[in-house]
């Protein structure tokens, strides 16, 4: 029998000097110092130094002189104070050390591909390949340590406000909410198709009509999408439903969450309390983007008004067309050379905008490029609106509102970036409201709905339903923080007539409405109480709680840009017997997957 640990390698301190203990861990790193042996040990908990001394065990020394990074160990010894000068302030064992009287081998190690005693950076690639040694980094391991608290803390703030936690089904009917379904054929009934949920929205509405009227749960949800930086095929989130409640009944739940988040799980401060209210289209014509960066507060401008019939002949072309012009006004700016100018305008060009102006003042002096063709009469009302301070540059872009703001909202963050306005130490939290029932679907003569098809519609405005669609607001709201959407949720319909009047103005028939929420909407005849939630996304809580905006630095085994799982080489080809159990014929051969060999 090897010998099993005593204590952890993180909870030694000088009050146990003396004692006689067993660590089991792996060789963070080796010393040899003139015939003493030092060895760094780690296991999840933290690092104690090991000493391996020829006089007080000759046994365990030679043993020792063996040792290689990564070994598995046991090591048996007395916990003994440093010697003066060399303690160690950065571990928090670092007053102590275990003087070693017998060592055992559990298991060698192989060189690794990457350094994992130093936060050195390493190709992602090779991290996701050999994710198991990745983990084993004291950062990784950080990240993981700490969505398990996040975790813990969710559970236990919805548990004190009396939710339940309630598992709800992964194969499910495959229903249209937004994105691709990822589907999984039956045995049983072969032909037929269950899909893994891509959130628990009729579930969780039918809990509040089974009487569950707190209902919570730590879902996993699945969107067969482009993956991105903060955007995976799968993710975790935090799943609410409450009935009798309105929105700021919602509202008021999770700000308390976050403040709560943010006080036990992080050194951060949030920006401003209770969490201020934005419209969709204030954020839009503000910050560019519908989850806006709210901790600085470089706004665009609006200038299409004001240059409006001014006589300039892209300005005129554009709002003709029904397209805006906007401004980004950037402090201390000025002193841009015309290549660094250039770079800004590549900037915008990547997200649509065909071009760009500039406008800067140093001193009482504006100037422009474009100023001789703007014309005395229209540049003096364009530096009006513009009300730069000396040494200021502003950025203008004539475009569609959609381009323009964009465009100019990508920029405002690499600028905030750029000038460091971006404070990390601070969380500024904000809803986001004043969302539309249906949006248009472009370039077609029909419509979609803005979030889905459950949210409720604002008071005052059902008839226009039956007007103007396009004009009813919806009761959705948006959870946004350092412009990340971390959540959105709605009061939802509860009244089986106005939810099929949704998925008619959709355009499905009353037949597709019935095999796809047949089941919802006869729930809704059996007394459907008023009630609204919020899907929070766990995953990007903690990147931001973790500084990160790559989700995969927060996830165990997340896959990778291409959706693939390299340690577990996932997706992979099935064999044709069990295809022919699913009833399932190709009709070409599987697609090589490169698995970075």
């Amino acid at each position: 029998m090897w010998m099993k640990r005593t204590a952890t390698c993180g909870e030694l301190r000088a009050d146990r000097v003396g004692e006689e203990v067993i660590l089991n861990g792996w060789v963070n790193r080796r010393r040899d110092h003139g015939g003493l042996i030092f060895i760094d040990l780690r296991d999840r908990y933290g690092i104690t130094q090991v000493v391996f001394s020829p006089k007080r065990s000759p046994e365990a020394h030679a043993a020792g002189q063996e040792l290689r990074a990564e070994y598995v160990i046991a090591v048996k010894g007395a916990v003994a104070e440093r010697p003066p000068g060399t303690e160690n302030s950065e571990l928090a064992t670092g007053a102590v050390e275990v003087q070693a009287a017998r060592l055992e081998l559990l298991a060698k190690s192989e060189t690794p591909p990457f350094y994992i005693n130093e936060e050195v950076d390493v190709d992602e690639t090779l991290r996701l390949k050999y994710r198991y040694l990745d983990l084993r980094r004291a950062r990784q391991r950080e990240n993981i340590i700490l969505r398990h608290d996040l975790v813990t803390l969710i559970r236990d703030y919805m548990n004190e406000r009396d939710f339940l936690e309630i598992e709800t089904p992964i194969l499910v009917k495959s229903t249209p909410e937004g994105s691709r379904d990822f589907i999984v054929p039956s045995r049983v009934h072969k032909g037929s198709f269950y899909a893994l949920p891509q959130s628990p929205q009729q579930m969780k509405q039918i809990l509040m009509i089974a009487g569950f009227d707190r209902y919570y749960q730590i879902a996993r949800c699945f969107r067969d999408e482009d993956p991105r930086a903060d955007r995976s095929l799968e993710h975790t989130q935090l799943d609410v439903e409450m009935a009798f409640v309105e929105e700021s009944d919602v509202m008021q739940t999770i700000e308390g969450l976050q403040y709560r988040i943010v006080e036990e799980l992080s050194g951060k401060r949030i920006k401003e309390k209770p969490f201020p209210k934005i419209t969709l289209r204030d954020a839009l014509a503000y910050y560019g983007k519908d989850n806006p960066d709210l901790r600085f507060d470089m706004k665009l401008k609006d200038l299409s008004d004001a240059v409006r019939g001014g006589g300039f002949r892209v300005f005129d072309r554009v709002l003709d067309q029904g397209g805006v012009v906007k401004a980004l006004p950037l402090p201390g700016c000025a002193h841009y050379s015309r290549g660094q100018i250039d770079d800004l305008a590549e900037t915008l060009k990547r997200f649509g905008a065909k071009g760009q102006i500039s406008v800067s003042r140093i001193g009482a002096e504006h100037r422009s490029p474009v100023k001789s063709a703007l014309g005395d009469r229209l540049f003096r009302t364009v530096i009006s609106e513009l009300e730069l301070g000396d040494g200021d540059l502003a950025i203008i872009v004539a475009d569609m509102a959609e381009v323009a703001n964009a465009s100019l909202g990508v920029l405002r963050e690499i600028m905030g970036d750029r000038l460091g306005l971006r404070d990390k130490s601070e969380m500024a939290f904000a809803w986001v409201v004043g969302f539309p029932v249906l949006e248009p679907v472009e370039g077609e003569d029909k419509f979609t709905f803005s979030h889905n098809p459950f949210c409720g519609v604002v008071d005052g405005d059902e008839s226009l339903l039956d007007t103007s669609p396009l004009s009813a607001r919806s009761k959705q709201y948006d959870l946004v923080c350092n412009g990340v959407e971390l959540g959105g949720g709605s009061v939802r319909i509860h009244d089986a007539q106005l939810q099929r009047k949704i998925f008619r103005l959709l355009g499905y028939t009353d037949r597709q409405i019935e095999d796809q929420f047949g089941g919802m909407l006869r729930a809704f005849d059996f007394g459907a109480p008023p009630h609204g939630g919020i899907a929070m996304g766990i995953d990007r809580v903690a990147m931001l709680l973790r500084d990160t905006d790559n989700l995969r630095e927060i996830v165990a085994f997340p896959k990778t840009q291409e959706g693939v799982d390299l340690a577990q080489r996932a997706p992979s080809a099935v064999t044709a017997e069990q295809l022919d159990e699913l009833g399932l014929i190709l009709d070409e051969e599987p697609e090589p997957i490169s698995y970075a060999d």
